[in-house]
């Protein structure tokens, strides 16, 4: 396959704000990735994500929601969850106390993932994680 073209499927699914929700979008991240050795990274990532929107931003609110794409291709599964906004500031990695409850959320998908983009827009944040199927793609640490 040429290096600049690839095969990729691409799933969404809108969730309304509430708690119970992460865990709808974890088990349809591990459906969608059934079979895949990236399959409970993502799911971990997704539940990770889901939770910082509704817990941090309008996502949480009265008729909030959060947005979810998965996108497949041999290469790479990249995760994003895009939340309503109704903060000052993108969401960012903070290096947190081990014993701290909160605020770890997104180090550890950090931590995790091969890469990690923030998206700022007037509607929200995007938050995308990509796992490489060849972690020397990317350049991971050990």
């Amino acid at each position: 396959m040429h290096e600049y073209t690839s095969t990729a499927r691409v799933w969404g699914l809108s969730c309304p704000g509430f708690p119970e929700e992460v865990g709808r979008a974890r088990r349809w991240t591990r459906d969608i990735l059934r079979g895949s050795p990236l399959a409970e990274d993502a799911e971990l990532i997704v539940g990770e994500l889901s939770a910082n929107a509704i817990l941090h931003t309008a996502s949480g609110r009265e008729y909030g929601s959060f947005h979810l794409a998965v996108a497949v291709s041999a290469q790479v599964v990249a995760v994003s969850v895009t939340d309503d906004g109704g903060t000052a500031t993108a969401p960012k990695v903070e290096h947190q106390d081990q014993d701290a409850e909160h605020g770890r959320g997104l180090g550890m998908v950090s931590a995790i993932a091969h890469r990690v983009v923030v998206h700022d827009s007037d509607q929200g944040h995007t938050v995308t994680a990509e796992l490489y199927a060849d972690a020397r793609l990317g350049g991971h640490p050990c």
